[in-house]
């Protein structure tokens, strides 16, 4: 089976560091592990607005909605690379979370059933020399595997303030080369052999 990774990039900033430590992790996938990355300011949300109870229950997802739903169904791995902000996780990241709620909800999607099995991997960069600083971000993102049934990967953390800290962080570079590292190759389908002549 081929594994997906859908990584979804929850920073207000293009190349910032938990970007750059999400990208050196993903250079030591397997081969032929598929890849997809997603900037969550490019696909802004909405504001999630809980319709459990109205009359006509949650639209069905159109436009940025519809594309985040597809490419996070597509994955067999999602990888939630969101930089800590205020000890949890982005505003865009949070939203697109917020809107599995409505998901869960669409007729006939399945979504809570479909995504049981499937992977939840955590990145993170923060300017704090604590690690600990990151726990309400990872107990966030663990907690949602679990309710969702889905395996927690665990988390893959960095320090670093400005653009390109994270580079100096010693530990975070060799636990990027590392985090995937139980990631099975994907196996390839059999190749039939052609039937022998009588």
């Amino acid at each position: 089976m081929t594994r997906t990774f859908l990584f979804l990039l929850g920073s207000s900033r293009t190349d910032g560091n938990t970007e750059t430590l999400a990208r050196l992790a993903a250079e030591h996938l397997p081969a032929g592990a598929e890849q997809r990355w997603l900037r969550l300011a490019d696909l802004p949300l909405p504001e999630y607005e809980d319709l459990r109870h109205a009359d006509d229950g949650h639209p069905t997802p159109t436009g940025n909605a519809a594309t985040l739903l597809d490419a996070t169904l597509w994955a067999t791995d999602l990888v939630i690379a969101s930089p800590l902000y205020w000890y949890t996780l982005s505003t865009p990241v949070k939203r697109y979370l917020d809107h599995w709620a409505g998901w869960m909800r669409e007729p006939g999607l399945d979504f809570k059933p479909r995504m049981a099995g499937r992977t939840l991997w955590g990145v993170t960069a923060h300017g704090s020399s604590d690690r600990s600083d990151a726990d309400p971000l990872l107990g966030t993102l663990s907690i949602i595997a679990e309710y969702m049934k889905m395996e927690w990967g665990g988390a893959l953390l960095g320090n670093g303030t400005r653009p390109g800290d994270v580079l100096h962080d010693a530990r975070a570079l060799v636990d990027a080369k590392e985090f995937f590292a139980r990631v099975e190759a994907p196996v390839e389908a059999p190749v039939e052999e052609p039937a022998a002549a009588p």
